[in-house]
């Protein structure tokens, strides 16, 4: 699995990326991960513009914030929205009861991995996603792609959304 150094810090520390770098005008990788009811899904299984926002964990309070703020958005958006990371499925759920998210689909990737590989998020010696926004268009293609060089900081949401926007 190719590595990739210099391109992230978590808590300032550098980071390293497993996969590759994926690049606006890529086709986008298929991915294997799991919805809240274990039910395995895959990026073929969602039709049209997504927004997918990478996290490492929703029970931090960036991730917390980053989910909240793509729901917020989604009312708006006529695209799917899609949370990845690597929590367990029932704490996905638990977590978007607790916070009212209802327009999110939250996938978990702790199984195999799948997405983490696929897109260049994994950060194996962490056993998380690096922080990262994809949206992809409706032919599948990459249109916007931000790594988070600071995992523990925010996406630039305005940019990601302006993304979506004209990937519509």
């Amino acid at each position: 699995m190719q590595e990739r150094k210099e391109v992230v810090t978590f808590a300032g520390n550098q980071a390293i990326l497993y996969g590759p770098e994926i690049k606006v005008g890529d086709k986008a990788p298929n991915f294997k991960v799991v919805d809240n009811s274990l039910k395995p899904v895959s990026l073929t299984d969602f039709d049209g513009v997504k927004l997918i926002s990478v996290v490492p964990s929703l029970d931090t309070p960036v991730c917390d914030a980053q989910t909240r703020r793509f729901n917020e958005e989604a009312t708006d958006l006529n695209a799917t929205v899609l949370t990845i990371s690597v929590d367990l499925p029932f704490a996905q759920k638990r977590w978007c009861g607790a916070t009212g998210i209802d327009k999110v689909i939250t996938l978990s990737d702790y199984q195999t991995m799948s997405f983490g590989e696929a897109y260049g998020t994994y950060l194996k010696d962490l056993r998380l996603e690096a922080r990262a926004i994809f949206v992809i268009n409706a032919k599948n293609e990459v249109t916007y792609v931000e790594y988070v060089k600071e995992v523990t900081d925010h996406p630039d949401y305005e940019k990601a959304l302006e993304a979506v926007k004209a990937a519509l």
